[in-house]
């Protein structure tokens, strides 16, 4: 098997010896995850430059992994099932559908939460798929071997994206702060920067002169091919581009590889062979969230799930919030953090079944090779408001040539989880988000779907081990009239009093790289922007609440509206942009007026909480109402029907008496 060893180097009880149900104890096993790969069967020839790789005695390609595994003690307890959580940046983000929070110390223990994955019997499990994850900061990463030419390391442009939130001097040539791609030659006259305000504007040139590759440390200036350093300061919310010529690429698309082999060896390598699930593993699903999602929705493109034995490896995969993007996951010089949106990511096709591009010409289906492999998953897509905004995500379910809902696969299901944003809110409404300090110009948005995550693993599963089919797909749609174009529902917001409005919307483009509109096997550059692509939001009843996709009664039984969009804080920068441009959209909380005299005084067109509702108890009656609704449909799991009825409660106290 390409998994050749699983070396475990850490291993404990999970929270503190917690009993979950039936299901008992659960313990974490930690190491890593030796491969070696054939570069010449067919399965494999998809990764970029695997050819390129160094190889064994054998004739293999060989590289590991960072793994975590989380099962129960007694393996006759589980459910003989396996949630891959597709890191994102190498953090684990799976636990989130147990209701824990975002952590910052990755070395901290894993945590329960309300204990969900646990009381159900899954075996959870990670591993590394990401190079340029920091070696150093406790993260799940990949450890894979550089493309080689006769010459030595190859060497080629690369663009890299810089926004700031606070004015500097100094940018690591890297996403997040991740492991940069040095320039070649420090003094490079071709290299080019840019900046604009706004994704779809014309980007400005700086001067070669007026910036350089330098490193800034304890006042002393240094040049260093790491970082490029602009005296006159990178101005807050703008967005740089550079584009350089850079030495050395790591294989990326290993990291395809390590999930489908590991996934594999979990499911069918005997106790004998060293796998540490000691318990057969019937069924394995997959969960990747943002850039783990467009990670996703490549893996399915490329159909990198059938491993070296000509088997299956995921049963189920739900890509969640990677709307109609994918990324830099299978390039030469590819930075897999990066979320340029506009660039890479929307690459066609975007639809599960074949969609045609009226002005490009091309066509084709996101499962195409999957489809002639025969063997496909069965696929949730998910996604927020945010995706929408951000003008990608109804690109997914968009028949481009006649402007009308696109066909769907049998294998597939695509679900919009309406008026959220692109991470699960919180509440009470975050002024200033805490994962990062980021302030927008309304609350941020605080609508919880992880309920709605909850009941669509259980419903995968389902359909996966029965052939139970999954609750209809539920999106904005162009048929039924609820899918509009962005700037038309925008322009419904400016009647909301005191809220600003950004002069221009963010579209997905097609872009155009030399004479050709896809993509090759090397790094993207700044390219030519042809035609705008369509950018479809859900419209927005009375309350301005979106009308089509899952509508959670936070929507059907409001006291606020929830938007997939917020704008940036003046603090923070150029304030007509969005936030999350590189990072997911953040949405925002607008709340009702409390009262009819308030509304009229206020001008505002939305009914207040007073005229809506006669008391508290009719406001959670018409709540328990939807959500018994959601819960018949399959949409929403019976579990969840008093956590939503005690959250309403805190939100109905929150905006009635808020000042």
């Amino acid at each position: 098997m390409p998994l050749t060893n699983i070396d475990i180097t850490n291993r404990y009880i999970f929270s503190n010896g917690e009993e979950f149900g039936d299901v008992g104890q659960y313990e974490v096993l930690e190491g890593i995850a030796s491969f070696e790969i054939d570069p010449l069967l067919d399965i494999n020839t998809s990764i970029v430059d695997l050819e390129l790789a160094e190889r064994q005695p054998n004739g293999l390609v060989a590289f590991s992994s960072d793994i975590c595994i989380l099962q129960p003690v007694n393996p006759d307890k589980g459910n003989q099932r396996v949630l891959f959580d597709v890191v994102n940046r190498g953090r684990k983000t799976a636990l989130s559908l147990n209701d824990v929070p975002a952590v910052t110390d990755h070395f901290a223990p894993l945590m329960a939460g309300n204990g969900f994955l646990m009381r159900k019997g899954y075996t959870v499990a990670w591993c590394g798929w990401q190079w340029d994850v920091p070696a150093n900061l406790g993260l799940i990463g990949l450890h894979a071997p550089d493309a080689l030419s006769a010459d030595g390391p190859l060497e080629g442009r690369i663009m890299c994206q810089f926004q700031s939130d606070v004015p500097t001097q100094v940018f690591l040539l890297a996403d997040r702060q991740h492991t940069p791609h040095p320039a070649a030659d420090i003094d490079e006259e071709e290299a080019t920067l840019q900046v604009r305000d706004l994704p779809n504007q014309s980007a400005r040139a700086i001067d070669r002169e007026d910036w350089s590759f330098v490193r800034v440390e304890d006042g002393d200036v240094e040049p260093d091919p790491s970082h490029i350093y602009l005296p006159a300061g990178f101005e807050p919310g703008l967005i740089y581009q550079l584009v350089y010529t850079t030495r050395g690429s790591t294989v990326v698309g290993l990291g395809f590889a390590a999930i489908r082999d590991f996934i594999s060896f979990l499911k069918n390598a005997t106790r004998e062979n060293g796998n540490p699930c000691s318990k057969d593993l019937e069924f394995a699903y997959a969960f990747g969230r943002s850039q783990s999602g467009r990670f996703l929705r490549q893996m399915i493109h490329l159909g990198l799930n059938i491993d070296e034995a000509g088997q299956m490896a995921l049963d189920g995969i739900i890509p969640h919030v990677g709307g109609g993007m994918r990324g830099e996951f299978n390039l030469r010089f590819g930075q897999p953090s990066k979320d340029v949106c506009y660039i890479i990511p929307e690459l066609f096709p975007f639809t599960d079944t074949k969609q045609n591009d009226p002005v490009t010409g091309q066509s084709g289906g996101l499962l195409d090779t999957m489809l002639a492999q025969g063997q496909v998953p069965k696929i949730m897509f998910t996604n927020t408001s945010a995706e929408y905004w951000r003008g990608d995500a109804a690109l997914i379910h968009c028949d481009l040539d006649t402007m009308s809902d696109a066909t769907e696969s049998s294998y597939v299901r695509r679900y919009h989880f309406a008026g959220c944003q692109h991470g699960a809110g919180v509440f009470p409404p975050e002024q200033t988000r805490v994962s990062d300090g980021l302030r927008g110009q309304l609350p941020f948005n605080s609508v919880d779907y992880t309920p709605l995550l909850r009941a669509a693993l259980i419903n995968l599963d389902n359909w996966v081990s029965t052939g139970t089919e999954p609750p209809a797909s539920r999106h904005p749609s162009l048929d039924r009239g609820t899918a509009v174009e962005s700037k038309v529902v925008m322009a419904k917001f400016v009647d909301l009093p005191g809220l600003r409005t950004p002069p221009e919307l963010t579209r997905a483009m097609r872009l155009y790289y030399g004479d050709e509109v896809h993509l090759g096997r090397t790094t993207v550059l700044p390219a030519e922007e042809g035609d705008e692509f369509p950018a479809l939001v859900s419209d927005i009843d009375e309350s301005f609440n979106e009308l089509d996709g899952i509508r959670l009664p936070d929507l059907t039984v409001p006291v606020a509206t929830y938007t997939g969009w917020n704008l940036r804080h003046e603090s923070m920068g150029n304030p007509d942009l969005f936030i999350g441009i590189t990072g997911g959209l953040a949405g925002s909380t607008l709340a009702l007026p409390k009262t009819k005299e308030e509304r009229i005084n206020m001008g505002d067109p939305r009914l207040s909480i007073e005229e809506r509702y006669e008391s508290k108890s009719e406001y959670l009656r018409d709540t328990e109402r939807d959500a018994l609704v959601l819960i018949e449909k399959g949409y929403l799991l019976e579990e969840d029907l008093q956590p939503v009825i005690e959250l309403a409660a805190r939100k109905y106290d929150y905006f009635s008496t808020l000042e």
